[in-house]
């Protein structure tokens, strides 16, 4: 077992984007982080190997009083015991960062923050209701890096409502200037059931075009590119060394364990999935038992996910060991439904990986989709 993933769920306001699994009742906390103990207590039988990384995700982790955050990471200790842990991420919002609560997560091992930013524009904060502004997300960046915890990434999404990509040019030269370690670049997805999809359909935004955001997709690729980023993911940038080890494991289906309202887990084979109820999930822990429900990976299922996840990085899908899971006919299927795409320019075969090329990364959802399982 490579990662322990632990979902918490609270935030003082919702983005208009986020689809995540978040509230801001934050009357449950307490019952909420003991139960997180509970769960780990009846689940530390799955972790079959040391744990190498720890990521508190959500949500905001940061708007947790600092000595719950300590007790669940005390008590994981005692549980699963976390000296070999290499990389502890916690994810925070700007507005959150004090000098005390870096003081505090960095007593506590913390040694990666994962801050969202989404933006250096002010303008554009407002509109996606963010709770900070541009220059409270750059005095944040120091005061972590002041407080002793030098790897920092930053999220940024570009196609936001009114954004230009001039606009778009100087966030990401401010994050360059920032010095962070790794940068996640996402283009603004509008998802059923948010205020966003709601605020498109009243005619309240309108959605960028896709050349816009393909315009902003290769300016971001360029500008890290000479910054000296490593594109390594479809999302995903990082300085050399500095790759998110956690989430790696996700795109390279390495098994991990997810605790928390919301929180997925993976063995190889089998997904394991938490009710997205705060209630629900305490009730079932406080009950004795878990609240996770599984589904078996078929073959097929398998297969897809492993070219889905392994297409979004650099790295690209291994074929032997495609062939080594799949067999000799499944990676002849794939090569020949592949000939199009690598005829296109979109997909590089080098004999012993396939991999998106930099023109294929914008049409990746169409590219993987044709590489699916007959």
């Amino acid at each position: 077992m490579a990662g322990l993933y632990i979902h918490i769920p609270y935030c003082k306001s919702k983005c208009i984007y986020c689809d995540f699994y978040s509230t801001p009742q934050v009357e449950t906390m307490e019952q909420y982080m003991h139960s997180l103990l509970c769960e780990a207590q009846l689940r530390q039988a799955e972790i079959s190997s040391h744990l190498k990384t720890l990521y508190l995700g959500g949500g905001t982790p940061s708007v947790v009083p600092t000595h719950l955050i300590a007790e669940l990471v005390q008590g994981l200790h005692g549980i699963f015991g976390l000296s070999q842990i290499e990389e502890f991420t916690i994810e925070v919002n700007p507005d959150d960062v004090t000098q005390d609560l870096i003081k505090a997560l960095r007593k506590l091992g913390v040694n990666r923050v994962s801050m969202g930013v989404q933006s250096f524009n002010d303008t554009e904060l407002q509109t996606i209701n963010r709770r900070h502004n541009s220059q409270q997300a750059i005095d944040a960046v120091q005061t972590i890096r002041n407080g002793g915890i030098a790897n920092v990434s930053i999220d940024l999404i570009y196609g936001l409502p009114g954004q230009s990509l001039d606009s778009w040019q100087r966030s990401v030269k401010q994050a360059i200037e920032l010095e962070v370690q790794h940068i996640s670049g996402y283009c603004l997805s509008y998802e059923p059931g948010t205020r966003l999809w709601a605020m498109r359909d009243r005619g309240k935004v309108q959605q960028a075009s896709d050349e816009t955001c393909v315009a902003m997709h290769d300016t971001l690729n360029g500008m890290l590119k000479q910054a000296g980023f490593e594109h390594y993911e479809i999302s995903n940038f990082a300085l050399p060394g500095f790759r998110s080890r956690h989430n790696s494991n996700y795109w390279n289906r390495t098994p991990y364990l997810g605790l928390g309202a919301a929180a997925h887990s993976f063995d190889g084979t089998t997904r394991r999935y938490n009710p997205s109820s705060i209630k629900q999930y305490v009730e079932a822990l406080s009950n004795g038992h878990t609240a996770f429900a599984e589904e078996h990976l078929e073959p097929w299922e398998r297969h897809d996910e492993e070219v889905m996840l392994r297409l979004r990085t650099s790295d690209g899908l291994d074929l032997a060991l495609f062939k080594e899971h799949y067999g000799a006919v499944a990676l002849s299927k794939l090569l020949s439904k592949s000939r199009p795409h690598i005829e296109r320019g979109l997909l590089l075969h080098d004999h012993t990986t396939l991999r998106l090329t930099p023109g294929g990364v914008m049409l990746s959802d169409n590219i993987i989709s044709d590489l699916m399982w007959d």
